[in-house]
């Protein structure tokens, strides 16, 4: 596996209109996604006193069930990863979701939850620079414009908060993951598709979290789960996961790691919003201006598709450096 398709867009949205409706769809489906994972925060409010680590097992292991269900109902297989595949999609499930909840709840002990949440913000630039460092080629600039566009506005909306050295660490380490969570998916998106990917690495970290809920909060923390955390259970499985999953790793084969990742700019947007009907939060005045500059960071750096001999130069350009490197 080479390291050309961490920039690579899905192949099937090159040319003309076919391209230009790839792109959309994967627009559409990655803002849905963030939709979703911004729904977490009124469901995380209600589970603060549960054994998070359980709870999360819990979590995991139903979006797994809800998963194979879907491949049931619609017929999808479920590609068996072959190889160095393992290795990837254990990487998605350790840092993307093991040790991502690990540094979240460790970290807000130390930090105010938007210290972690501006972290969290941070990852547009990482996935817009990162694969151009794999390839050994330049980054696209509208895409990295808009990078630090969107990490500005998502700074806005989530604010600053107090931390400490331990903080500062945990911060830097749920950065770490939130961002490794797609780039080590995009080797393997092209072969084992979102469901796939969706599906193998939520099974192991289903594994991964067990592990950890019993030696740190015993085997017995799933009988005190109440029926308030069941349910919020249910809504992290069913839309946080199993939907926001889907949706995320078909716009990133669609689109690829570095157009994608603005979009996860819609996230703080997105828990501001539903704070309205939720919880009666009407957004502050640097939440809207927040919100308006993340709208300009996407539009910036979604305009337009690159052409083909643009796409056929950087590709050729990083097959040379992967040659010269003995890849």
């Amino acid at each position: 596996m080479t390291t050309e398709a961490l920039s690579r867009p899905d192949t099937a949205t090159s040319g003309g209109a076919t391209s230009h409706r790839g792109t959309l769809f994967g627009i559409v489906f990655a803002a849905a996604g963030m939709v979703c994972v911004g729904s977490s925060v009124a469901v995380s409010a209600a589970i603060t006193d549960a054994p998070l680590f359980t709870l999360q097992t819990v979590r995991y292991a139903l979006a797994a069930l809800l998963l194979l269900l879907v491949a049931r109902v619609t017929g999808w297989r479920v590609p068996r990863p072959r190889g160095r595949e393992w290795l990837w999609l254990a990487g998605v499930a350790t840092a993307g979701l093991v040790l991502f909840n690990v540094g979240v709840v460790r970290g807000v002990a130390h930090a105010e939850p938007a210290v972690i949440g501006v972290a969290v913000a941070t990852v547009p630039m990482l996935l817009a620079v990162v694969p151009a460092i794999a390839t050994r080629t330049l980054p696209a600039r509208a895409v990295v414009i808009g990078a630090m566009v969107v990490t500005a506005g998502a700074v806005l909306v989530e604010g600053f908060g107090r931390t400490d050295a331990a903080g500062v660490g945990y911060a830097l380490l749920v950065l770490v993951c939130e961002a490794g969570f797609t780039l080590l998916a995009v080797p393997v998106l092209p072969r084992l598709g979102a469901f796939g990917v969706s599906f193998h690495s939520v099974w192991m970290a289903t594994a991964g979290m067990a592990v950890i809920g019993v030696v740190s909060e015993g085997p017995a923390a799933v009988t005190t789960l109440d029926a308030v955390d069941l349910f919020a259970a249910l809504h992290l499985a069913a839309v946080v996961t199993t939907l926001a999953f889907l949706l995320w790793f078909t716009a990133v084969k669609r689109l690829g790691s570095g157009r994608a990742g603005l979009l996860t700019g819609v996230v703080p947007v997105a828990a501001a919003g539903l704070g309205v009907p939720l919880n009666g939060i009407v957004p502050g005045p640097m939440v809207w201006l927040g919100t308006a500059v993340v709208a300009l960071g996407l539009l910036i750096g979604l305009r337009g598709t690159p052409s083909r001999r643009v796409r056929t130069r950087r590709l050729g350009r990083s097959r040379q450096n992967l040659s010269r490197a003995g890849s």
